[in-house]
């Protein structure tokens, strides 16, 4: 995180992120609230465990520049257990064990390509970021073990602004949006210029409640398609 200087105006912050992402969102640098939530969360890092690891706070942004976001995965918190966020949601690093909710949406994928059986080893999803998918977190930080520890400090205020630059800078996105958390952020989308899909969480208190059998993966590459821009290779070769 920037160094949290001072909380008199006039504010301005200096953030390491993508600088297509650093231009749209320069005004969030110089708010009273983002200059808050620095001090709260440089504070959290030098108490206690929390993830992800400080560097890769805006990993998200880095691996998915704005102009080149064509799809948006909303999740909620990062990952709280030890060793498993890293930036991207529903993402693990390479040799971490699947979580239940990756694990429902290599499930998802599989059942709607056709290969009932697909399950890769490795939860890394940076594969899809290269190729234009934002996993994004509506809270970019979680105190470790305590799921929800960091909502209400002002990250979603700062990803709601994302939201809204990608919406308003951007025609045909394709935003996933997956439990009620994530469905209420697309009060921000524009569905005239972009698709909306909805659906249950994948996780497994949900997955069949609708999560299951949402084709969003075709859904998505289908409307990419349809509007000349080149479909995700959801599907590991």
């Amino acid at each position: 995180m920037p160094d949290s200087g001072t909380l008199h105006a006039p504010i301005i912050m200096k953030v390491k992120i993508e600088e297509n992402w650093n231009a749209a969102l320069s005004r969030e640098w110089e708010s009273e609230y983002f200059a808050e939530l620095v001090a709260f969360v440089k504070n959290e890092y030098s108490r206690t465990r929390i993830f992800p690891p400080a560097r890769e706070i805006f990993a998200a942004f880095d691996a998915c520049p704005f102009d080149r976001v064509k799809v948006v995965i909303l999740g909620q918190d990062p990952y709280h257990g030890d060793g498993q966020a890293n930036g991207l949601c529903f993402s693990v690093r390479q040799g971490i064990e699947l979580p239940p909710s990756l694990i429902n949406i290599y499930k998802e994928i599989g059942t709607e390509y056709g290969r009932p059986d697909y399950m890769p080893p490795s939860g890394d999803l940076s594969r899809w970021a290269r190729q234009g998918v934002l996993l994004l977190n509506a809270t970019l930080t979680v105190e470790a073990h305590r799921a929800g520890s960091h909502q209400g400090h002002g990250w979603e205020r700062f990803t709601d602004a994302a939201i809204e630059a990608l919406n308003s800078g951007h025609e045909h996105l394709v935003f996933m949006l997956w439990g009620s958390y994530a469905i209420r952020k697309g009060a921000l989308v524009d569905r005239n210029r972009h698709l909306v899909l909805t659906s249950p969480h994948p996780s497994p208190l949900s997955a069949y409640r609708g999560f299951f059998g949402n084709g969003h993966f075709i859904k998505a590459n289908e409307y990419l398609a349809a509007n000349g821009r080149e479909p995700i290779k959801w599907i590991e070769e």
